[in-house]
């Protein structure tokens, strides 16, 4: 079956703008939010054949390697029968739903593992 990258992003000053709002409110969007992201999680969890949040980036360049800044915050690889039916599971997915991150971009893997 054909693997897809799914990859979530949230621009920086969103995370700040959501960290800054009250503590009260944040949980509440905690509240609503975790429970519909992992219902989502167990109600697709067929396709997913792993997943998981990144931390901080460092970039190689020719000049070296540096600090940077990017949107990635998470991803998820999918196997599903085509690009489009792996983007229709993020309809209205909680991390841009509910949480303040911008979207989910669905990539297709070009090449796959050695057998």
């Amino acid at each position: 079956m054909p693997r897809f990258l799914a990859v979530y992003t949230m621009k920086p000053e969103n995370i700040v703008r959501f960290r800054a709002l009250p503590k009260a409110e944040q949980e509440a969007i905690d509240a609503a939010g975790l429970p519909r992201w992992v219902a989502w999680e167990k109600e697709n969890a067929a396709s997913f054949s792993e997943r998981g949040m990144v931390g901080k980036t460092k970039r190689v360049t020719k000049d070296g390697v540096r600090d940077a800044q990017n949107d990635i915050c998470g991803y998820v690889v999918v196997e599903a029968e085509s690009i489009d039916v792996a983007a229709r599971l993020f309809e209205n997915h909680p991390h841009f739903s509910i949480f303040p991150g911008d979207s989910v971009d669905i990539m297709p893997f070009v090449t796959g593992p050695e057998n």
